[in-house]
């Protein structure tokens, strides 16, 4: 599963597999055992002393995680990666390998809500600290954020749920220079769209679950870097637990092979539809990177490759007309997921950042009112269609 710098992104996705086994198989076989067995005792030896590099245990590693970490490895032009059985298990050990009780974290404010509970819940625990600042703050302030106990920076980019983009390579440039560790979640782009390790990321954090997969099937995260971080993450991941299954990354490691194709199509569609929910009269306002209306467009341009599947809107009338734009869509489904192949509309407010009190949400962008809508893999007529009845009733 050896690089091949020459090939394109979709060739290496595609192409990136294990050793086929004597039974001469072209798609990848599925390793569905817990153990691995050995010649002798010096072989098991020479393995638990990691000597011979081989599949020991599926808590260590396994032949189908292996080959899904390599792809995304590859992807992101990242050095190494360790795979977790969720995106948030990914999140928590990437802090825990590398923060010590007393460390200081500088992260944007626009975060997920179960990493913003991470930051304010149970880190403190730890005597662990976060400082947040905004999307738009100027780097020279947030230098002055910066502490003597500060051990990283921590950016997610696109942001969820406001679509709003940070400069990543002012951010990386911020990070060398005082020492830090820049870490990107880098989730809603994926590294099809992005990739944070050409702008000076140290760690780059993804939810498997979401565009990676797909078609909303499995769970899974994985965190890739450089060797000698991604070494000490996976001594930690090895003996805390949070593995991926073989099975989640057998499906995973075969939803690559489709990521390229799927994520053009959901950009196409969400672009169109952006366009269109923009000129309607019942909507506040519309953020997408790739409008002319966003914030941070020339910024999405340089340092994406199209802008996502997520389009973030506000439906006039606040919370009840939020609610009753919900609940008159036909097409797309009510969850909390994203990047499935069937469009999904979630309420921040109530759903997944609810734990965020009022002011919290308003800091991040998030008004009663807003809608996420995950741009799935249906005809983008038909998308707008069910849209544009819903708002209309």
């Amino acid at each position: 599963m050896d690089k091949k710098p020459n090939q394109h992104f979709e060739t290496q996705a595609i192409r990136t597999q294990m050793e086929r086994s004597s039974y001469s198989e072209h798609s990848s076989a599925l390793h569905l055992t817990s153990s691995f067995v050995f010649e002798d005792a010096e072989e098991m030896r020479a393995s638990f002393a990691e000597e011979k590099q081989r599949a020991i245990y599926s808590r260590f590693s396994n032949p189908n995680t292996s080959e899904f970490v390599q792809k995304v490895v590859q992807m992101e032009d990242a050095e190494d990666g360790v795979a977790f059985a969720s995106g948030m298990g990914a999140v928590f050990a990437t802090f825990s390998t590398f923060l010590n009780a007393g460390d200081h974290i500088l992260s944007a404010r626009a975060v997920f809500g179960s990493t913003h509970a991470l930051f304010t819940k149970f880190f403190p625990k730890w005597n662990i600290e976060t400082t947040y600042f905004s999307a738009t703050e100027a780097i020279d302030h947030l230098e002055n954020l910066i502490q003597p106990n500060t051990r990283c920076i921590y950016v997610e980019s696109p942001t969820n749920p406001g679509v709003e983009i940070l400069d990543l390579e002012a951010l990386g440039k911020l990070a060398k220079k005082h020492n830090l560790l820049f870490i990107v979640d880098n989730c809603f782009a994926t590294p099809y769209l992005q990739q944070p390790i050409h702008y000076g990321a140290d760690l780059v954090i993804h939810s498997a679950t979401k565009l990676m997969d797909g078609q909303g099937r499995v769970l899974g995260g994985i965190t890739v870097g450089k060797k000698e971080l991604i070494r000490a993450l996976y001594l930690f991941a090895r003996n805390t637990g949070a593995s991926l299954s073989p099975f989640n990354a057998w499906v995973l490691s075969k939803s690559l092979e489709t990521l390229a194709i799927r994520v053009d199509r959901h950009c196409d569609s969400a672009l169109e539809i952006a366009k269109k929910l923009e000129k309607h009269p019942r909507i506040n306002g519309v953020k997408y990177p790739f409008l002319n209306s966003h914030p941070q467009h020339q910024l999405a341009l340089k340092q994406m490759k199209k802008g996502g599947n997520i389009i973030s809107f506000e439906v006039k009338g606040g919370l009840e007309a939020g609610r009753k734009f919900i609940d008159a869509t036909q097409l797309c489904s009510l969850s909390a997921n994203l990047g499935d192949s069937r469009s999904i509309i979630t309420h921040p407010s109530s759903t997944t950042h609810s734990k965020l009190s009022q002011e919290e949400q308003s800091e991040v962008g998030i008004t009663p009112g807003m809608i996420r809508l995950s741009v799935g893999l249906e005809h983008h007529e038909d998308i707008w269609n069910d849209l544009k009845e819903a708002l209309d009733a």
